[in-house]
């Protein structure tokens, strides 16, 4: 070995069959001592020798602990003595996972409108996520990204792929600027619409250099970067001019025409800003609200007159609130104020930035800003007025702070009542204060259903009332519809995003709270929407909890703690308790169930929210129970009972009647298990109703009332299978068998064994729908779904797609009737 890198004493050349034994040898002696692993990197630029000698080494390491891993841009199959003896994986594009999760590591990690731009031109390459993102963040703090074309490089990467470029025909490098200038919304019609075809001898000398290369009618560069230097290295004439060919090859695109006589456009233009605003429309028609915030903002800062600049920016703003951008809201509503003094605009500006600021974690911040606003135009634009008080109720509900609720009456008082406004001063009232009025304000919900039919914003916030108003079927009913009639499912439903997902929990549609859970994330973490993830998480871990799983249980209430200030989120730290409590119990931790649980009310055993301590009772009476706090968990529960009084909602006063029953003497408990069940309405929370069933069968069996024993038992372990609530399940059988009961297993449902993510493809395939449509649906590409699909087959023991509907229907039929 010394000899061959010139060190030895030989005076002849090295042998190079000798140079491989003495590789062979060298790890072979290493891997004696302990495993070795032998990383070459770059391959492709190794000398032939080099390969010849570490590829006879290769060869001939069978049995050894020494292994080799070998990357190369293009394939191991180039490489020089390894294509027939070497295992090959072919490394694709990041999926849409991973590709966040890069960016989230970045030191200014991109969110919103820039994070999405990223992710489209990167196309899953790390080293472009990495770079864009470094010139994003350069270009935001010097004024802010071009409106037109793919992102720019640094200087230095620009330089080294535009050193390409330089002896390229004319003819080559105007193709290649077309080719640049065209995104991914006109790459599929691109080529028909008159960019030569891959066989042209044009982009000949294109492929030659390394920059494209042809695959069937398409042509693509060969790395994402190489299309930003192409268009960064031309000038803007040249970019300018190619738009314009762009424009009149997409004629038939309006839309994308539009775009690119926009990109083409060096100064304000009324016709060109018509354009895009028939662009925003249409593109809202479709349920497409960052496609027509864009082309709006586009449109303002062409159009020449500044009122219809300010007015096309406010449309902007509300446009943009549905994706979750906060930033871009805010920027675009601080735009819009430089421009009119219209107090309309400005009052209608205002309640833009204050819709999406309510799911910021900033409440105090938050609810202060909405409040101050809301006082200004109560008496001038009381409408405007009401708006910002809805969203500080949202502030109210999520902080939990009673000072809010006193502000937001006295804002209420102050503005003048109007027929058309009653619905949103409903909302008002249930949000912030759900059991001061509740008979009233149930009343109310069929009326407001009936008003928001062909409205699902209106029925979300239906369904988000009658959630926080107990009627939890009621709730399910709306979220489907609307849900159903949302055109984008991009968009995070308004103000309490978690409410969907808690509604489907309690009401024992646990996998499909799941997918909420993993679509409500998704969105967020790509927003930089840190409450919506902590709201997802903490219903996430109160499932995974029930089910059994308490280790992932802990991870993801841990996770929500970690994203939110508990004095500023009570609502969510509130509900992580609670998780964290349920997984302690699942491992019989009760002592640690009942220290999370006494965490959720005060330390004169008020609830610590107004809303989300109530249901905790129960749970609270279960571990104090087994830990010997029975006369402190007695007074916390009294104390609740006589603040809810008559307002509490049947299914309130069932939890408290368990409570009461589970801390009762004995000879007392049996009327406050009856009562808890009394109510047949109480079968639409399904896995309280079994935990109370169960309750009430250990009861009957302690006291030798075996026989009366045996009905709640069987009813209990049957909810609690249908749940796949394992530990429960556990629980009932043990019982059950105690009971003289013949209990036998069930088989355990394949669904199961797969991520939430992989069970919403799996059902929307078994559906018909495709990989692509899949992912539009889920923010995924079609190559994501395709993977997901792949490693869920054999999971569920299938090989074809056309499994899927039998085996879904198979799923939903072992399901209780009614269970929907």
């Amino acid at each position: 070995m010394r000899n061959a890198f010139g060190e030895g004493t030989a005076a002849s050349e090295p042998d190079l069959m000798l140079v491989g034994v003495a590789v062979l040898s060298l790890l072979s002696g290493l891997g004696d001592r302990h495993p070795v692993l032998v990383a070459l990197d770059d391959a492709q630029w190794f000398d032939r020798a080099s390969l010849d000698a570490l590829s006879f080494a290769a060869r001939r390491l069978e049995g050894e602990p020494v292994t080799m891993l070998i990357a190369a841009r293009g394939g191991g199959d180039q490489l020089p003595g390894f294509d027939r003896h070497v295992p090959v994986l072919t490394l694709g594009p990041l999926d849409d996972v991973a590709a966040h999760q890069l960016l989230d590591l970045q030191p200014k990690s991109p969110a919103g409108r820039t994070r999405s731009r990223i992710l489209d031109q990167a196309g899953g390459n790390p080293l472009a996520l990495v770079e864009l993102t470094r010139t994003a963040s350069a270009q935001n703090m010097a004024g802010g990204l071009p409106s037109a074309g793919p992102l720019p490089l640094t200087d230095h990467l620009e330089r080294v792929f535009a050193a390409r470029l330089d002896s390229l025909p004319a003819p080559t490098t105007r193709a290649l600027l077309l080719l640049a200038a065209t995104d991914s919304a006109d790459s599929a019609i691109a080529v028909s619409a008159g960019l030569p075809p891959a066989e042209e001898a044009v982009w000949l000398p294109a492929v030659q250099a390394g920059l494209v290369q042809r695959a069937g009618r398409d042509v693509r560069f060969r790395h994402p970067l190489i299309r930003s230097a192409v268009y960064h290295a031309a000038s803007m004439d040249a970019q300018r001019e190619a738009h314009f060919a762009l424009a009149a090859m997409l004629r038939n695109e309006p839309d994308r025409s539009a775009w690119h006589r926009a990109a083409a456009c060096p100064h304000p233009d009324a016709a060109v800003s018509a354009e895009l605003e028939r662009t925003a429309g249409r593109a809202r028609r479709r349920g497409g609200h960052a496609a027509a915030a864009q082309a709006l903002q586009r449109s303002a800062e062409l159009a020449p007159r500044r009122e219809d600049s300010a007015r096309l920016l406010v449309e902007a703003a509300a446009a943009a609130v549905f994706t979750g951008d906060i930033a871009w809201v805010e920027d675009l509503v601080a735009a819009a104020r430089t421009r009119t003094d219209d107090a309309t605009l400005l009052a209608s500006a205002a309640v833009q930035a204050g819709r999406l600021a309510v799911l910021t974690v900033r409440h105090t911040v938050v609810f202060s800003r909405l409040a101050e606003a809301a006082e200004l135009l109560a008496a001038s634009q009381p409408a405007a007025g009401l708006d910002l008080v809805a969203g500080a109720a949202v502030v109210r509900f999520y902080s939990g702070e009673a000072a809010q609720h006193h502000r937001i009456q006295n804002i209420l008082r102050r503005l003048p009542a109007s027929p058309s406004h009653a619905g949103l001063r409903t909302w008002v009232r249930a949000v912030s204060d759900p059991f001061g009025d509740r008979a009233q304000l149930v009343c109310l919900l069929p009326q407001l259903t009936a008003e928001a039919k062909d409205r699902p914003e209106r029925l979300t916030a239906v369904g988000i009332m009658a959630w926080l108003l107990d009627e939890t079927p009621q709730a399910v009913r709306a979220f489907d519809g609307a849900f159903d009639r949302w055109k984008s499912q991009g968009a995070l439903p308004e103000g309490l995003g978690g409410a969907a997902a808690w509604a489907y929990v309690e009401r024992g549609l646990w996998e499909r709270a799941r997918e909420a859970c993993a679509r409500i994330t998704t969105v967020g973490r790509a927003a930089g929407l840190d409450h919506a993830v902590a709201c997802a998480a903490t219903v996430d871990a109160t499932v995974l909890a029930f089910q059994g799983d308490a280790s992932s249980a802990r991870t993801r209430a841990e996770d929500a703690l970690m994203l939110i200030d508990p004095l500023e989120s009570r609502s969510v730290a509130v509900y992580a308790r609670r998780a964290l409590a349920a997984a302690a119990a699942t491992e019989g931790a009760y002592e640690t169930a009942y220290g999370q649980l006494r965490m959720v009310f005060t330390a004169d055993g008020a609830p610590v929210h107004y809303h989300a301590s109530y249901p905790a009772l129960a749970d609270l009476a279960a571990a104090a129970v087994r830990c010997g706090r029975h006369e402190e968990a007695v007074a916390i529960v009294e104390r609740s009972a006589s603040e809810l009084a008559d307002n509490a909602s049947p299914r309130l006063r069932a939890l408290i009647n368990r409570a009461r029953g589970l801390l009762a003497a004995p000879e007392d408990a049996e009327p406050h298990f009856r009562a808890a069940l009394a109510d047949p309405v109480l079968e639409y929370w399904p896995f309280e109703r079994a935990q109370t069933l169960l309750d009430l069968a250990e009861w009957l069996r302690r006291r030798r009332r075996i026989a009366e024993a045996r009905g709640p038992l069987t009813e209990a372990l049957e909810i609690f299978r249908r749940l796949s609530a394992r530990p429960w399940i556990e629980r009932a059988r043990a019982e059950s068998r105690a009971a003289g009961l013949d209990v036998t297993d069930t088989a355990p449902d394949a669904l199961a064994e797969l991520s939430p993510q992989q069970q919403q493809i799996v059902r929307l395939a078994a559906r018909g729908l495709t990989n692509r449509e899949i992912g539009e649906k889920l923010f995924l590409s079609p190559r994501t779904v395709s993977s997901h699909l792949y490693r869920s087959f054999p999971k569920l023991r299938i090989t074809a797609r056309s499994q899927l509907r039998d085996l879904i229907e198979g799923a939903l039929a072992t399901a209780a009737p009614g269970s929907e």
